[in-house]
């Protein structure tokens, strides 16, 4: 169980893609992104509590079992490792082209990120909450749905006991140890 404090914060992890592209765009590729997410949630041992996809950045919840550059390596190198091969796969060379770069040893390579993932530590419940509240409202802030419930790739059904059968990705709410 996890009790939310200064000693055991949670992370909230905020991944942008390689100049805000919407690579995310497709329901196709979001899924690829899920089950990436939850690869890199079962191999790295860790906790989720809410997330969601959005066209061109994600946003994690997380436990603290890992530190922030730990969990943010899992998700981000699982996530552009299968995006990437997808992408690869599909002969989807546009968007690969877009997230080319060249190396020093005049080679191809591709990055899904920017360089640097945003992390914030939440030390208390009301902070989780405040974080949850923003991450399940980002698709209707972005103009994606008109209600937050409507939007498909994020945790807002676990989060309000409404989960399909087929969720994309499944929460570890059980694992908060809540203190009210």
């Amino acid at each position: 169980m996890h009790t939310i404090s200064r000693d055991a914060p949670c992370y909230y992890l905020t991944s942008v893609s390689k100049n805000r592209l919407p690579v995310f765009r497709t329901d196709a590729i979001k899924e690829v992104a899920c089950k990436a997410v939850d690869e890199a949630h079962n191999s790295g041992g860790f906790a989720l509590y809410a997330y969601v996809i959005m066209p061109d950045h994600l946003h994690l919840i997380t436990d603290s079992k890992l530190t922030t550059s730990n969990t943010a390596r899992y998700v981000n190198g699982i996530v552009a490792r299968r995006v990437l091969d997808y992408l690869k796969t599909k002969g989807f060379q546009s968007s690969l082209e877009k997230l080319r770069h060249e190396t020093w040893e005049n080679q191809h390579k591709y990055s899904l990120w920017d360089k640097h993932p945003n992390t914030r530590l939440l030390w208390n419940e009301e902070m989780l909450m405040q974080r949850v509240h923003y991450t399940h409202q980002n698709p209707v802030r972005a103009g994606l749905v008109e209600r937050a419930e409507d939007y498909f790739w994020s945790s807002w059904r676990y989060w309000n006991r409404k989960t399909l059968e087929r969720e994309p990705i499944k929460m570890d709410l059980d694992k908060i140890a809540w203190r009210s």
